[in-house]
């Protein structure tokens, strides 16, 4: 608790009620209104941390529309505030509805002064807690994998070959599909290194004409060609020190490949138009969502350049074959796109969930987030529906012969799903599963999901 006093709006339409409150909880800054109208109005002007509201408001006091349509509205102007909300007694059913639209709490009328000043100040300690965790978030810098969710194991064990080859100078290959994270990865291996105080400098190779896309990598002198008015620097001298990102390597030229080839093989450089041998030290980490040795067996990419490539090659799964990912991301974005948009907590509905983890996601993670955040500027309220999604679900079946090892994979998909669907919370999943504490944590040390 602060030195000054904390405010409390009290929102009761009976003043005999408001000034009992204003006395009861003195040891606050109260501050009063008497309908929605002027509790907005307050809210606005002095932002307090907690409210306590009457459901039965003018002018309607003996209905609880004019108190739930208050509660929403403060949910979407100032999500953080800690609503407790009074209702009378044997009115369970409206007590619920305020805390699906996102009050805090909820204490029956009459009530005990003993007991609501507990709730208040134990909303207070959340509220207070809550800034100091956002505080410290904002003071520490991101790390280097924040970027990645995943519980698939598979994903988890390119994340650990990522932090076990980022203190050496390897070159590294990401294949993958458009979408599941290649740049993040490349980046992340990046800030791993000893090269982290330098540049990470990205280039998308399928995104530039062949013509200029050499002029790009080199760089050029002054008067090289026609509208070269001044020596420009390349991609591959703006990296000197740190790390360089081809993306999409395999649309690159045979004849720019022979140049790439050779800077590899000794670290120089010749600007285009220029003379002079510049030494670069530069990582270099490559992606491409193409099959390299395919386009090799086709003489369309140099199998020297690939083998030079390859020194360590990482195999990005796509979304789909990443079991419970899908759900876990979609938790995970609705948060981040709740706080960037000011929606406050967004939650997803049972259906949603259903929708997200039988579609395939054909564009991967980039898809996914795109959808995410479609759904939290159209969603009508805190929580997301399937509607909001506004994808179709695609469910298939794959069909195994061995019972062992359909039972084993079967369990295995149920943990990493319902991990997913509950966001990681293990006493919930316990719940779903239907099995205890101790058996679900068996489960994951078997299947390797910790």
């Amino acid at each position: 608790m602060n030195e000054t006093r904390t405010r409390l709006l009290i929102v009761e339409d009976d003043l005999a009620l408001q000034k009992q409150m204003c006395w009861a909880f003195d040891q606050y800054e109260t501050i009063v209104a008497g309908d929605r109208e002027s509790a907005m109005a307050m809210v606005r002007r002095h932002e307090p941390a907690v409210v306590t509201m009457d459901l039965g408001l003018p002018p309607h006091a003996d209905d609880p529309s004019e108190g739930l349509q208050l509660l929403e509205d403060l949910h979407g102007l100032v999500p953080d505030t800690k609503v407790i909300v009074l209702t009378g007694q044997n009115d369970r059913a409206n007590a619920l509805k305020a805390i699906a639209l996102g009050a805090y709490d909820f204490c029956e009328k009459p009530f005990e002064p003993v007991v609501l000043t507990l709730m208040i100040e134990r909303a207070f300690r959340v509220y207070a807690l809550q800034e100091e965790n956002r505080r410290l978030q904002a003071l520490q810098h991101a790390p280097a994998m924040a970027g990645i969710v995943t519980r698939d194991p598979g994903m988890q064990k390119i994340c650990r070959t990522v932090e076990k080859v980022a203190p050496t100078s390897a070159t590294l290959l990401i294949l993958g599909e458009s979408g599941t994270g290649k740049e993040l990865l490349a980046r992340a291996l990046h800030e791993l290194s000893p090269r982290h105080g330098n540049r990470f400098v990205a280039l998308n190779c399928a995104a530039i004409p062949e013509t200029l896309l050499e002029s790009e990598l080199f760089g050029y002198e002054k008067g090289a060609f026609t509208g070269a008015a001044k020596q420009t620097l390349g991609k591959i001298e703006t990296a000197h020190g740190g790390t360089l990102f081809l993306d999409e390597i395999g649309d690159l030229s045979l004849a720019l490949q022979v140049k790439l080839l050779r800077f590899l093989q000794e670290r120089v450089i010749e600007r285009i138009g220029g003379r002079q041998e510049i030494p670069i030290d530069v990582r270099i980490v490559c992606a491409t969502n193409q099959n390299l040795k395919d386009l090799t067996a086709a003489g369309k990419f140099r199998d020297d350049l690939y083998y030079r490539l390859a020194e360590i090659v990482l195999e990005v799964p796509p979304l789909r074959a990443r079991k419970g990912d899908a759900a876990l991301l979609a938790h995970t974005c609705i948060h981040r796109f709740g706080a960037e948009q000011r929606r406050g907590s967004m939650t997803l509905l049972p259906d949603a969930v259903a929708v997200i983890e039988s579609y395939a996601w054909p564009g991967n993670v980039r898809e996914l987030e795109n959808v995410m955040r479609r759904a939290v500027i159209m969603a009508d309220g805190p929580r997301i529906s399937a509607a909001d999604i506004g994808i179709a679900p695609e469910l298939q079946e794959t069909l195994q012969l061995n019972l062992r090892q359909v039972r084993d994979e079967a369990e295995k998909n149920a943990v990493l799903r319902v991990l997913g669907r509950v966001n990681g919370n293990l006493t919930k999943a316990a719940d779903l599963l239907g099995v205890s504490r101790p058996t679900l944590y068996e489960l994951i040390h078997r299947f390797g999901l910790k």
